[in-house]
C-alpha cells in the first residue's frame, strides 16, 4: 500500500516551507540572479533527453535547453547556468529554499502545487501522460490486465496518486514498490523486482532508448491514464523573473511558427515581417519591458535554438513523435501568445 499519510507530511511541510520562503523572497529573484552573475536551475539526476549529462560531463536535453534559454534571455549568454541535480523528493524543497531560482525538470503543472507550496507554472513545454511498460516476455496488452501487479513507482509524484486512482477505478488490486531514485527504479523493473514500471510516457521512451539491442524487450501499453503538462517552475513573489521565464519559452515557439531558426536568425534580422522584427528586438522595445536587452528573443533562438530545434535534438532520437506537442498549426497544443 502507497504510504499516502507519509506524502501528507511532506505537503504540509512544503506548505510552511513556502509561507517562510514568501518572506524572504522581498529581495527580486531577477535583481539576484543578475547580480550573482548565472542561474541555478534544477533539472533531474539523469533522464535522456530532458536532463542528462554526456560522456564530457555537458548536461543536455529539453529541459537543459529550457534552462539556457532563459539565461541566454537575461545574460545574453546561454551558458551562464548552474545546473542542480534534483530528485522527486527534494525538487520543491530545493526550490523553495533558493538553492535553484527555476525548476525545469518533468515537473507537473497542478492546482495544489500553484495553490500550497508557493509555486507558479511558467508555460508547458512538454504534453505528457502516465502510461505502464512491462516486459514483453510477460503477454500484457492493456493495464486492464495488470490486476495483482507488483509495480515500481517514485515516491512524492503525481505518479503515485494516479497509480492508484487508476487500479482502484478500474476495481484491480497491485503491490507499491516505492523507489526514490529513477535509476535504481529502471534496475529494479530490468532485474525482475516489478512486473510493471508507471512514470509519464515520455521518461518511459526515455528508459527505453537507453537499452540499446534490448529496447525491444520492453513494451508501453497502450493506456495513458492522465494529463500530466510539463513545464518550467518559479516561486510566487517575483512577476519579473516569471515573465522572463515564460517568455523566453513562448520566443521559441514563436520561432518556429515564424520559421526563425539558430541559422538564419542573423538573416531575419533584415525580415520585412513585423512579427519577426518585433521578436528579434528590430522594433517594439519589448526586452525594455522585461528589464532585458532588446535582443533577448534573438539571443535565445541564437543560442538555443527554436522549439522544433529542441525537440529534435532531444526527443526525436527517443523514437517519440511530436504528436500533441505540435504547434497550433500542425494540430497540436503549443501556442505561443503574440510577442507584441
Amino acid at each position: 500500500m502507497i504510504n499516502f499519510m507519509r506524502a501528507g507530511v511532506v505537503a504540509a511541510a512544503f506548505t510552511i516551507g513556502a509561507t517562510g520562503v514568501a518572506i524572504a523572497q522581498q529581495a527580486s529573484t531577477f535583481d539576484a540572479v543578475r547580480a550573482r552573475g548565472v542561474l541555478n536551475c534544477g533539472v533531474t539526476t539523469g533522464v535522456a533527453g530532458f536532463s542528462n549529462p554526456d560522456s564530457q560531463g555537458v548536461w543536455r536535453g529539453l529541459d537543459v535547453d529550457g534552462c539556457r534559454a532563459v539565461a541566454a534571455a537575461l545574460f545574453g549568454d546561454a551558458t551562464k547556468v548552474r545546473y542542480v541535480g534534483t530528485t522527486s523528493q527534494n525538487r520543491f524543497p530545493a526550490l523553495q529554499s533558493g538553492e535553484v531560482d527555476l525548476l525545469v525538470r518533468t515537473t507537473t503543472w497542478t492546482m495544489a502545487r500553484e495553490a500550497s507550496l508557493g509555486f507558479q507554472f511558467a508555460g508547458i513545454n512538454y504534453y505528457d501522460g502516465q502510461a505502464f511498460m512491462v516486459k514483453r516476455s510477460l503477454g500484457v496488452t492493456s493495464a486492464k490486465q495488470l490486476d495483482g501487479a507488483t509495480v515500481c513507482v517514485q515516491p512524492g509524484t503525481t505518479t503515485e496518486l494516479n497509480l492508484a486512482d487508476y487500479f482502484r477505478t478500474n476495481r484491480m488490486s497491485f503491490r507499491a514498490v516505492v523507489i526514490e531514485s529513477i535509476e535504481e527504479i529502471r534496475n529494479a523493473f530490468i532485474s525482475g523486482r516489478c512486473d510493471v514500471y508507471t512514470n509519464d510516457s515520455s521518461s518511459l521512451a526515455s528508459f527505453r532508448s537507453t537499452q540499446g539491442a534490448n529496447a525491444e524487450q520492453y513494451v508501453m501499453l497502450p493506456e495513458i491514464i492522465s494529463k500530466e503538462p510539463l513545464g518550467p517552475v518559479v516561486r510566487k513573489g517575483d512577476q519579473k523573473f516569471f515573465d522572463l521565464v515564460r517568455w523566453a519559452f513562448f520566443a521559441q515557439l514563436a520561432a518556429e511558427e515564424l520559421g526563425v531558426t539558430s541559422a538564419n536568425v542573423d538573416q531575419m534580422l533584415t525580415s520585412q515581417n513585423p512579427e519577426i522584427q518585433r521578436l528579434l528586438g528590430v522594433t517594439g522595445g519589448l526586452g525594455q519591458m522585461m528589464g532585458v536587452d532588446n535582443r533577448w528573443a534573438y539571443n535565445v533562438i541564437k543560442q538555443v535554438g527554436n522549439f522544433e530545434e529542441l525537440w529534435e535534438r532531444s526527443i526525436t532520437p527517443m523514437g517519440v513523435p511530436r504528436g500533441i506537442n505540435a504547434l497550433w498549426t500542425k494540430g497540436g497544443l503549443m501556442y505561443a501568445p503574440p510577442i507584441r
